[in-house]
Order: C-alpha cells, then sequence, then structure tokens
C-alpha cells in the first residue's frame, strides 16, 4: 500500500521500492517516489488516485480492449490527473522506464486516446505546476508582481513563466516545452492586464479594446441611449467612456435603437414570440445590450450592473460576467488567444488551451466559470466555459 505524509499542511504520497515493483525501472523516478514524494492534491495536479486506488495501475488493466493499445499505451502506468477548475481534465500516466510524464484521456473523455507530453520528468511536472500556481497568487518567484498590472507586466510574467519552463525542458529550450505549459506561460499572464475598478471589477487600461480591435469598432453609448431602468453608475460610465466592441465574436451588440428593457424588447421587436409571463423575475430591469447566440440575448442588471444571459428556450437567465468590465476583459481575452493561436498553433491542444481559458477568466472573474446554481431555475450550465470547451463551435481557433 502506499503511504502518506504530510507536509507544510497539504498531503504528500510516497511509495515503497516494493510497490514500485518492475513497473519503475527508471532511477530518478524510483527515488523521487519514495523520496519527496507527490502532492495528493493541487490546483493544477491530483495524485490521489495512488493512494485511493492502490497504487499505480497499468493502462492495459484499465481498459476493456486493451489488445488493441499500442505497446507504448498498454504500459503506461496512471499516477493522477491533470485538473481544471472544479474537475479533471485528464489522467496523468507515467513512463516507467523513461521517467516521463504524459496525459490521455479514457474511451469515453473527450479527447483521443493517445498521449499528449507534459513533463520530462515526474520532478520536472511538480516544479512546472509549481512555478504556474506562483504566478497566479503572486508569490516566491512572483511575488514582485504583486500589484502590477497592465501589458508591461503582462509581457514580464509572461517571459518569466516561459523561461523557467524551458530551463526545465531536457536541452533547456523554449521549443522543447509541452503545449500545455507554453500556453500556460502565453496566457495565464493576461488576467494581469488590468487592476480593480472603482465600482467596478476592473479598471481596463486606456484604449485596450480600440487597440485590440480598432478605433472605429468600438461603440460608445450616450445617455440617451439609456433607460431609466439603468441606474448603476458605474456600468453607465463604463458604457459611455470604454465601450464594448459592436462585435465581439461572441456577441452582437444593438447598435441601431436606444437599449431596451428585456420586456421592451419583446413588446417591439419580437411580439409573437414570448408572452410577458414568461419573462424571468424582475425583467423590468434587465436591459438588453445584444445577442449571445440565437435565442439568447445578453443583459445587464440596471441596478446592480451584473452581466447575465437570458436564454429564450431554456426560459432561464444565468450569469454570464460579474460587470460589464469582466464582460469587456472576456471578449479581449478571446481576441488575444486567436491572435496567440494563429502565432503558435494552440488549438493544436485543444482541450488543454479551454482549460487554461476557463482558469484564466475565473482568475479574474469567478462569477464567469462558478457553476453553482444561483436560482431555483438555473441549471449551472456557464457560456464562457462550455463554448471555451466546444470544438465544433470553433471559439478559440485563429
Amino acid at each position: 500500500m502506499s503511504t502518506s505524509t504530510t507536509t507544510s499542511g497539504s498531503a504528500t504520497i510516497t511509495l515503497t521500492d516494493e510497490e514500485l515493483g518492475p513497473y519503475v525501472t527508471h532511477a530518478g523516478t524510483r527515488q523521487w517516489l519514495t523520496g519527496p514524494g507527490v502532492p495528493y492534491e493541487s490546483r493544477l495536479l491530483g495524485f490521489g488516485a495512488l493512494r485511493e486506488r492502490a497504487g499505480l495501475r497499468r493502462v492495459a488493466k484499465l481498459v476493456a480492449d486493451a489488445g488493441q493499445l499500442a505497446q507504448e499505451l498498454r504500459d503506461q502506468l496512471v499516477i493522477g490527473s491533470l485538473r481544471s477548475l472544479d474537475r479533471d481534465l485528464e489522467s496523468i500516466v507515467l513512463d516507467g522506464t523513461t521517467g516521463e510524464v504524459s496525459t490521455m484521456s479514457f474511451p469515453g473523455a473527450a479527447g483521443p486516446m493517445d498521449l499528449s507530453p507534459l513533463a520530462p520528468s515526474l520532478e520536472a511536472l511538480l516544479r512546472f505546476a509549481e512555478a504556474t500556481e506562483e504566478l497566479v497568487a503572486s508569490r516566491g518567484r512572483f511575488a514582485c508582481y504583486e500589484g502590477r498590472f497592465g501589458p508591461k507586466p503582462v509581457a514580464a510574467a509572461s517571459a518569466h513563466l516561459a523561461s523557467l519552463f524551458a530551463a526545465g525542458s531536457p536541452s533547456g529550450s523554449a521549443d522543447e516545452v509541452a503545449p500545455y505549459w507554453r500556453m500556460a506561460a502565453l496566457i495565464r499572464p493576461l488576467a494581469r492586464i488590468a487592476g480593480p475598478g472603482d465600482g467596478l471589477a476592473l479598471s481596463l487600461p486606456a484604449r485596450l479594446l480600440d487597440e485590440e480591435f480598432g478605433a472605429g469598432e468600438i461603440m460608445r453609448f450616450e445617455e440617451l441611449d439609456f433607460p431609466s431602468t439603468l441606474s448603476h453608475e458605474p456600468t453607465r460610465r463604463f458604457l459611455k467612456e470604454v465601450g464594448l466592441p459592436e462585435d465581439g465574436f461572441m456577441f452582437q451588440l444593438d447598435t441601431e435603437v436606444a437599449l431596451p428593457t428585456l420586456p421592451e424588447y419583446y413588446a417591439e421587436e419580437r411580439p409573437e414570440c414570448l408572452p410577458a409571463v414568461e419573462l424571468p423575475e424582475g425583467a423590468g430591469r434587465l436591459i438588453r445590450l445584444g445577442a449571445l447566440m440565437a435565442g439568447t440575448s445578453l443583459v445587464v442588471d440596471g441596478a446592480t450592473g451584473a452581466v447575465l444571459c437570458w436564454s429564450e428556450p431554456d426560459r432561464t437567465l444565468r450569469p454570464l460576467n460579474a460587470d460589464i468590465s469582466t464582460l469587456a476583459f472576456t471578449v479581449w481575452l478571446i481576441h488575444r488567444e486567436k491572435a496567440l493561436d494563429a502565432e503558435h498553433d494552440l488549438t493544436a491542444s485543444y482541450a488543454h488551451l479551454a482549460a487554461t481559458m476557463t482558469e484564466t477568466l475565473a482568475a479574474v472573474d469567478p462569477i464567469a466559470c462558478d457553476r453553482t446554481p444561483t436560482t431555483p431555475d438555473d441549471d449551472g450550465w456557464r457560456y464562457w466555459p462550455d463554448i471555451f470547451e466546444d470544438r465544433t463551435a470553433g471559439t478559440l481557433f485563429a
């Protein structure tokens, strides 16, 4: 049986030489698993399977038609899982001969059943994860970034994290860094683009959206565009001074008429579509900004500034973003990712990219990714995480 100890308040799992047996012949890996061990669980990695499921397990023992697998897959050892916010993303597997670590999806999972390189060794894997967590929390090697926001800190943090990953590769080359970590270095620092706002979650750098989308593509509203129910002053100010992209890829603003409340929209634009009694409670204070997808409206609560999506087919109102500033950040993040994908082919590892985007958005706007139901009708479906994960929708492709 595997053993566990406690280090710095978190459970650490170690294995005995007997448990490693003939499965792990790589000397460095044996030393690590019998010595420092691995954490039971962290933000990115989970190794609880080593303790909960009787230690090392070969892939061949976990797949019904193992005879159809390539030999390199059959002999991989399942040691844990790569985590994504609120769930396990893929299994982490170990090559007991070389010590290399990869990820793979089992039958029934979203991805193909093949290996995706993750780290040259178990030690490197743990160091990569630790560096990423330090970046997110502004601690350790990234403590100097605490309170720093804007394009320059983003670029510096990205280069810093990329250099740590490259140093951990066999030859010290960035070309050998696995896609998961390369996209972490490119995307996760983007969460630092904007600092705390006054009355809103974020204060976006001046002209951030203009520079990203083009000044002519940004819609700024006037007082006469606002209904009286839009009483949340920070939202009014943001829409007038900063604005939103007319076409944010994921939504289309209503620009032809003054912003209507949800009841006004249905009464004036679609009178035959939806009876007023089927609108959500408090619909009179919901202002429609535009459309997210067919049958789904982008709305803002005029009293609180919360940004929501109203699904006409489901008759359900769900959280979308904390407020208008994090909505703007989200569409900026997607636009930046598309540019990065065009240069670095990030979507070649799509599941990893979707998870990285969700984690990055959640670091800025937890509400956008929190699947906890907020009303009796709320089923926990969240627009941004689900649209990121939907490869067929093509959201993240350049």
